[in-house]
């Protein structure tokens, strides 16, 4: 038996839980209203699925959006599916929930990121979870997936951050 608790190994599968049920929601009933997502993920995580020129492309991570065109959005315990539209190209990928980054809806100011200490232990059970904060202005998006190359955190500059740290209950 351990001898503590691993606050933030349980935050971080809370959180990769809220995105899953998020997104299967999504999935039954489509987007309601303004709600739309910007989501960046681990590019080089193992399970991660996309094109190889999107690879290329993108070798590290990659922020899409789901908001106006997306298609067959299928969600898993380990991850979600979905094919997007990249300049007139459809392209299916699989994100990991362990590859996520960033999730943010910026119609209702809601963002997550989830950052992996280097710390030489096991990292999947190191992650800070940080609320990110959304411009006002963030309804004037992109709306392909191609057009959004950026971090999400980049667009959230400009505002206070609310964050959520876990370093003070670990050892």
């Amino acid at each position: 038996m351990s001898r503590s608790i691993d606050y933030g190994n349980l935050m971080h599968r809370a959180m990769r839980g809220l995105i899953q049920q998020v997104l299967e929601g999504v999935a039954a009933d489509g987007l309601p209203g303004a709600h739309h997502f910007f989501i960046t993920f681990d590019t080089t995580h193992p399970e991660a699925e996309l094109a190889d020129w999107l690879r290329d492309r993108y070798p590290l991570e990659m922020t899409v959006v789901m908001q106006h065109w997306y298609d067959d959005l299928q969600v898993t315990d380990a991850g979600f599916g979905v094919t997007l539209n990249f300049g007139d190209s459809p392209e299916r990928l699989f994100v990991p929930f362990d590859a996520l980054r960033t999730f943010v809806d910026p119609s209702v100011e809601f963002g997550l990121r989830f950052e992996t200490q280097d710390s030489g232990e096991d990292e999947e059970d190191d992650a800070d979870i940080t609320e990110l904060p959304i411009p006002p202005d963030a309804e004037a998006q992109p709306e392909t997936a191609q057009d959004e190359t950026e971090d999400a955190t980049d667009r959230a500059e400009g505002k206070d951050a609310e964050i959520v740290s876990l370093d003070s209950f670990r050892k």
